[in-house]
């Protein structure tokens, strides 16, 4: 049964902004800076956001001995052949002149002793180029400095349509404790960040429900490689932990710690010549692969020959001592766990999609930078210099188009329970998957599901979760290969005829259809 909906409330904006991360309050920044009437909408208050929990930094050229072809190298290694290398360097040749605008704001980086921003490795690169703030704190720098421009933010409202016409964008529906409101714009940019809450461990907070995928999929727009979700190698453990927990950052291993396993085995010797420092999904892999062999479910992280640990990472530090662990001492338990999206709504390089006044920018977005793998602290980077192309981009071309929506549709669709799906997420689509495993949890998950209105909060969350999900399902069984992040027991080669991605969209029936062509060689 579908319940109509009852419009409580109206306003009016130039652009209206999805998501108060670091693309999101950028974007919103460079539409002000254009003239443009700009509202936030943010479901969280002003620290609920992936931004503020990175820990590791930015991936930027480093002024000496690197190169913006090196650091696109690095790019595309890690990103398993699915990378667009026109995107990639484009993305890539704009990072130093973000990071100064972001130190205009007032950002501080921590620096060496020579004065100069200090400079760290993570997995997948070939040299020291990660800037980082507080030690360990980097995105809530970069969340403070943003967040103080002072834009108009309406917290606790979670957005539930993006409506259009023949036109494009006309408004968006949004819900928060005064109802169901609308705000006529010719604009919306998607920054909602992630899904790791498709799973039942995840780094991500709470919000991250992948929101923006199903209102991009909803008006129209595609989405694509969904099927790589990068699960970030060393998540502090804890037996039977849920929700979200605390990672480790790679930069810890980029300062020298090692990798082991219960009987103090090396996990990457002799799997990749970066050792510990290979590519997220590499150690992922290994760990997983460790983890079944040894019938245990995490292996340790050992920093202990570190000197500095506690200067140098300071949150970590004290996340461990709230698990009763010092680094200096123990051995950290860790295993992965649901970190990033490599895949999302299908945009260029400058956050349009395929809908006139729709953008996306941040990890909601799919805009080939990081194929079927992210490498290490590019996601800052894409957040800075697509939240700003996107909303400049939206505030120019949208400028003086006039609006007015009208005929607000019903908020219906299929719901899966939130436990359920992450148990099914969880069980059958982690870092290893096969085709029995996927097509068992397509069918429960289509099972479970049951349509109802969305009338609040919790309801659009579910609703988010659950076709999405689908869509991830969908994708990594018509990926009949392992590539990236997608691992499968069953087809553990690459095959270079499925070098491509995979693009989703709903059909004229509702229903999620591939909009590419089927890949060659898949059954």
């Amino acid at each position: 049964m579908t319940t109509a909906i009852t419009v409580a409330w109206e306003d009016h904006a130039d652009l209206v902004v999805v998501g108060g991360g670091v693309a999101g309050l950028t974007a919103a920044r460079a539409a002000s800076r254009r003239g443009a009437r700009v509202l936030t909408v943010s479901k969280g208050g002003p620290t609920d956001t992936a931004t503020q929990y990175a820990q590791g930094g930015i991936a930027v050229v480093a002024p000496v001995g690197d190169s913006v072809d090196a650091h696109v190298a690095d790019t595309l290694a890690a990103g398993g052949g699915l990378c667009d290398e026109d995107a990639v360097r484009s993305i890539v040749t704009a990072g130093p002149d973000a990071v100064t605008a972001l130190r205009d704001l007032g950002a501080v980086f921590d620096t060496a002793g020579d004065g100069d921003i200090a400079r760290t490795r993570e997995g997948g690169h070939s040299t020291r180029r990660i800037i980082h703030a507080g030690g360990d704190a980097t995105g809530a720098e970069v969340q403070r400095a943003l967040g103080e421009a002072g834009l108009p933010v309406l917290f606790g409202a979670a957005a539930a349509r993006v409506l259009t016409d023949a036109r494009g964008v006309t408004g968006l529906l949004v819900l928060d404790e005064r109802g169901f409101g609308v705000v006529h714009t010719p604009a919306v940019l998607l920054a909602t960040g992630g899904l790791g809450q498709l799973y039942a461990c995840s780094t991500n907070p709470p919000g991250a429900t992948a929101d923006g995928i199903a209102l991009a999929l909803a008006a129209g727009a595609g989405v694509a490689d969904l099927e790589f979700v990068q699960f970030h190698p060393t998540v502090l453990f804890a037996e039977g932990g849920t929700g979200r927990r605390p990672l480790i950052s790679e930069a810890v291993r980029g300062e020298g710690a090692r990798l082991v396993d219960s009987r103090g085995r090396s996990i990457t010797e002799g799997v990749h010549p970066l050792g510990d420092l290979a590519p997220r999904d590499v150690v992922s892999r290994a760990i997983a692969e460790r983890l079944t062999a040894l019938g245990e479910d995490h292996v340790y992280l050992d920093a202990r020959h570190l000197d500095g640990f506690a200067t140098r990472f300071p949150t970590i530090t004290a996340m461990c001592a709230d698990a009763g662990l010092d680094p200096a001492r123990d051995l950290l338990p860790v295993a992965p766990a649901a970190h990033y999206s490599c895949g999302g709504v299908v945009t260029d390089v400058h956050g349009r999609t395929r809908i006139p006044g729709l953008y996306a920018a941040g990890e909601v977005a799919r805009t080939g930078l990081h194929g079927a793998n992210r490498l290490a602290s590019n996601s800052l980077l894409e957040g800075l210099v697509l939240g700003e192309r996107a909303g400049m981009a939206a505030a120019i071309e949208r400028a003086g188009t006039r609006v007015e929506t009208d005929g607000i549709p019903a908020v219906a669709s299929a719901v899966c329970d939130r436990t359920v799906l992450q148990q099914l997420m969880t069980r059958h689509a982690l870092v290893v998957r096969d085709a029995n495993g996927l097509a068992a949890a397509a069918v429960e998950l289509d099972r479970m599901s049951v349509a109802a209105s969305c009338t609040d909060a919790d309801r659009l969350e579910d609703s988010a979760l659950t076709v999405t999900a689908r869509a991830l399902l969908l994708a990594a069984q018509r990926r009949t290969e392992s590539r990236g992040c997608h691992t499968r027991s069953d087809r553990p080669d690459t095959d270079p005829a499925q070098a491509r991605s995979l693009e989703l969209r709903i059909d004229d029936d509702g229903e999620l259809s591939f909009t590419t062509t089927e890949l060659t060689g898949v059954n």
